[in-house]
């Protein structure tokens, strides 16, 4: 007979538990340090909890359309939402997609709600402006009074022409007002000379009173704009209309238009992509029109291409922002280029701008549900009461039935709820994950989850030793088929965790996110802490003897007389050896 191996190791052995509890010991002390660290010591709260408005939207599509819903469109158009929201004075409000069509907007307490649902609900307006005249972003100095004493503000002269067709921003050179604002509004516009219009020599009509009126007020809030400012950029994108004369900010602040009508819209644009020039191997956007929108770009364009700067430039205006205001030296059709000091990112970033005016998306909202501070308040002290009271049962049991081993259990509830508590902190700024009270019910939840795993693996122990086996056998023969258990038990779980995750939209989410994120931190646990301390205290007396409050009694068990190896003796066949 072959003599055993030594030093083999039982099945489901585990030779140093030291090593395990001290790994989870240091990621313990790693994740709280991180949460000080980014100071965010507590998890952040979600809107029906800490109160606000949450608005859930949805992307529809025209007809024959429905690829227009894809990943880069939903991210553009939240980035478009994410601004608009911004220009309302918002802090912390959180824009992302939720699925393959949905959006979730949420904007705490303090903020008109209103007036944010009809920013974020309605579609982007694109627009193809013409410059009238561009400025730096700053206000404009009082302008000194004309020589002819009237107060007109003489234009300053123009530098030379610079920008090179086209260019992303106005040059330096271009950050002069131009013609005055009421000339400019003229050269733009050629109305019919009425009755009372006195023509001037070179056959142009004089402009009314109420023209004068217009244009004055028109340069006056053109000098004081203040696009530096969010307040400033945000109050000139406000109330523009396509047949507007409007001013207009450039999206970083660094200059203001005064921008004329609308010649072409952002549906007339067919598709926009980032590419590179291969002559100069600089970033560009290549647009391409529809049939239509070609002929209008081709008119307006040949215009512009006639004027001096800054008056042939056109403005690519969004939600009344100005995201690119390119120049053109020639009249363009149906493909265009812009061109300038691109990096890949900016210049995939105007095309997704432009691609997004042309798509037939809008948005219809789902729900909107709105939470004061209050309510929010006591639903949280609600939620936490009723966890409370789901812990305190659930180590009445544990103490009641289990006894001295409740003591490791609750341990591993322990380290179980603050690896939770830390990971929750840590990932409100890393992906934006807000506690909201349905995610409280999933953490509750978790806590029998947690006690199922404990009992599973306590039970194969008791098994163990009702079979007759002392407690650091019992232990390490137990431990494998525990764990077969506690995985597919898991598994279940997470499985469950993920598809309700995937198939729910909204605060739903929040449920299933943290009952998949405390259903791993259970495997985690149960094997770098649960299990090491059981090896650990099966060598300590009052456990392995079988106190009586240790919850391992053999007598209290009903186990069986220990296991006695009988060696079998043959009979002798042969007479003699009898």
């Amino acid at each position: 007979m072959a003599a055993p191996k030594k030093g083999r190791r039982p099945a489901g052995g585990q030779g140093r538990p030291g090593r395990s509890l001290a790994l989870i010991l240091i990621a313990m002390v790693a994740l709280t340090g991180g949460m000080f660290l980014a100071d965010q010591p507590t998890p952040r709260l979600g809107i029906d909890l800490a109160g606000g408005t949450s608005i859930t939207l949805e992307a529809k599509a025209e007809p024959g359309q429905e690829s227009a819903i894809n990943k880069t469109n939903m991210d553009t158009a939240v980035q478009i939402m994410e601004r608009r929201v911004n220009g309302l004075g918002v802090s912390e409000a959180e824009v992302q997609t939720q699925g393959k069509s949905n959006i979730i907007v949420n904007i705490p307490k303090g903020t008109n709600s209103a007036q944010a649902r009809q920013q974020v609900g309605t579609t982007a307006k694109l627009y193809f402006r013409p410059v009238l005249t561009a400025a730096a972003g700053t206000p404009t100095p009082e302008p000194s009074a004309s020589p002819s004493g009237k107060g007109s503000p003489s234009p300053s002269p123009s530098s030379s022409d610079k920008a090179t067709s086209p260019s992303t921003k106005p040059s330096a050179s271009a950050t002069t007002q131009g013609r005055a604002v009421t000339g400019a509004l003229k050269a733009d516009s050629t109305p019919t000379p009425k009755a009372s219009e006195t023509p001037k020599a070179d056959g142009t009509p004089t402009p009314s009173a109420e023209e004068q009126a217009a244009a004055a007020k028109l340069q006056k809030q053109f000098e004081a704009l203040d696009c530096s400012t969010k307040a400033g950029r945000s109050k000139a994108a406000q109330g523009t209309k396509a047949t507007d004369t409007v001013v207009a900010c450039e999206q970083d602040g660094s200059a203001k238009y005064v921008l004329g009508p609308a010649e072409v819209d952002g549906t007339d644009v067919d598709s926009a992509k980032a590419a590179i020039n291969q002559q100069s191997g600089a970033w560009i956007v290549q647009m391409e029109f529809t049939g239509g929108g070609a002929k209008k770009f081709q008119k307006t364009t040949g215009k512009l291409a006639q004027q001096q700067s800054p008056q042939n430039q056109f403005a690519i205006a969004l939600d009344g922002e100005v995201v690119s205001a390119p120049s053109v030296k020639e009249a363009l059709s149906a493909n265009a280029e812009i061109s300038g000091s691109f990096t890949q990112q900016s210049a995939e970033d105007l095309a997704n701008v432009l691609s997004y005016g042309a798509l037939p998306l809008s948005f219809q909202e789902q729900s909107v549900t709105t939470v004061t501070a209050a309510l929010g308040g006591e639903q949280l002290k609600a939620g936490l009461i009723a966890g409370a009271i789901g812990l305190a049962l659930v180590v009445i049991y544990l103490v009641a039935y289990y006894r001295g081993l409740a003591l490791i259990a609750l341990l591993s509830l322990l380290v179980s709820g603050i690896l939770t508590y830390t990971i929750m902190s840590l990932l409100g700024p890393a992906i934006g994950f807000a506690l909201n009270l349905p995610a409280v019910c999933g953490a509750i939840v978790a806590i029998g989850i947690t006690a199922d795993s404990f009992i599973v693996y306590f039970e194969r122990i008791r098994d163990e030793i009702r079979e007759g086996r002392t407690l650091r056998p019992a232990v390490e023969r137990a431990w494998p088929r525990a764990r077969r258990t506690i995985l597919v038990s898991d598994f279940v779980s997470f499985l469950a965790a993920a598809v309700l995750f995937v198939v729910t939209v909204g605060k739903v989410q929040g449920f299933a996110f943290t009952l998949g994120l405390t259903t791993l931190l259970d495997v985690v646990v149960v094997f770098l802490f649960t299990k090491p301390v059981m090896t650990l205290m099966a060598r300590k007396k009052f456990f392995a003897s079988g106190h009586p409050w240790s919850g391992l009694d053999p007598k209290r068990l009903g186990a069986k007389p220990p296991l006695r190896r009988s060696r079998r003796v043959n009979a002798p066949t042969d007479p003699k050896e009898a």
